[in-house]
């Protein structure tokens, strides 16, 4: 029984383990010492801390849900019912990031359609709304992990983050939307055997207030350990099992991350092949790197060897398209429809790869454009 139970970890905690042993690795290259505490970015972690445990009390409270059932009930076009299921995970990726976008919306999806007796539609759905919650999130420093990252690295400014990722973020947008309307024009009536209700409106408005304070730490307003200590305390007062919910093992992969990474920095003959194929094209070697270890290890890995600040962002957020594991968020979506009654995993990965791997193709040729 052991054993079972530590091989579903082993498998829930994949990435946790691969960064675990990439930092062993390179630890044998690079023996450990205290330049080892250089690499790690303690503001990075400590606003990941504080964004998942605010983000984590607004779902306490019901305002997803709250929104998203006001959106879909009643009667509706099944055209309008998709789009608006693909659009809900798109906006609010935005704020609480793509995973946890996927993980509030698809299961809701899949008990919406079910009801709404569309199950032929939960497989284009599904995978439209994993591209969403991707394309989506790039849009803000606060919707993934490698935008706070790579915000802090460089201390870009907020004209500068958005201005780089706003025209991608229209585009998706435009392209999402057009792919949602496709189908039936039928109506279906839509219903929620339970409503959902706003719970805790006193703590609610506090953790509006802390998410605001979150952003200020984001673009340098105020210093992070000020925020930091501002809502561990706050938390500990008024929720302190909002601490509970926060995903140390992601911190702690980044952990194992930056260490890889600086370790791999101080070995020459990897540090030259690294900043040679940055040099030819941040943009291209980012996304493809991307495709094999996902974009938040591919941002810590390679933002020390370019100072194009640009085509990494720009490479790592495009690169979230691509192979399941291009944006570790996809594998929520694949997970939950796998579980799903009628189930065709194959056929869903067909899809998936079509729709990535289209979009991700049409979005880097328009890095030529904007």
């Amino acid at each position: 029984m052991r054993g079972k139970k530590f091989l579903a970890w082993c498998r829930g905690e994949a990435v946790l383990l691969t960064a675990a042993v990439c930092a062993a690795v390179s630890a044998l290259a690079v023996p450990p010492s205290a330049a080892y505490l250089g690499y790690i970015d303690l503001r990075v972690l400590c606003l990941l801390l504080c964004l998942m445990a605010v983000v984590a009390g607004l779902q306490h409270c019901g305002v997803f849900l709250v929104l998203s059932q006001r959106l879909l009930a009643g009667e509706k076009n099944v055209r309008l019912l998709q789009l608006l299921l693909v659009l809900l995970p798109f906006f609010s990726s935005m704020l609480i990031t793509n995973d946890v976008a996927l993980i509030t919306f698809v299961p809701f999806t899949l008990q919406i359609l079910e009801l709404a007796g569309e199950r032929r539609r939960i497989l284009p759905t599904v995978i439209l709304q994993t591209a969403a919650a991707n394309l989506g999130s790039m849009a803000t420093p606060v919707g993934n992990p490698q935008n706070l990252f790579l915000c802090g690295h460089f201390h870009l400014s907020a004209g500068d983050f958005f201005s780089t990722l706003l025209p991608y973020t229209a585009v998706s947008l435009l392209a999402l939307s057009a792919g949602a309307l496709v189908g039936s024009r039928q109506s279906v009536c839509v219903r929620f055997p339970q409503p959902a209700a706003i719970r805790r409106p006193g703590l609610l408005a506090v953790l509006a207030a802390l998410f605001a304070l979150c952003l200020l730490a984001v673009f340098h307003v105020v210093h992070y350990a000020v925020v930091t200590a501002v809502v561990v305390t706050a938390l500990l007062v008024l929720a302190p099992a909002l601490l509970k919910k926060v995903d140390y093992s992601l911190l702690l992969t980044f952990v194992f991350f930056f260490i890889f990474a600086g370790n791999i920095g101080q070995i020459p003959a990897l540090r030259q092949l690294l900043a040679g194929w940055m040099d030819r094209s941040a943009l291209l070697t980012s996304a493809l790197a991307s495709q094999v270890i996902s974009n938040v290890p591919a941002s810590l890995l390679l933002a020390g060897f370019t100072e194009d600040w640009r085509g990494l962002l720009l490479g790592v957020d495009l690169g979230g398209l691509g192979t399941p594991i291009a944006s570790l968020a996809s594998l929520i979506s694949l997970k939950f429809y796998i579980r799903s009654p009628g189930a065709r995993p194959g056929r869903f990965l067909l899809w998936f790869s079509a729709v990535n791997f289209g979009g991700l193709a049409v979005l880097l040729l328009l890095t030529r454009v904007f």
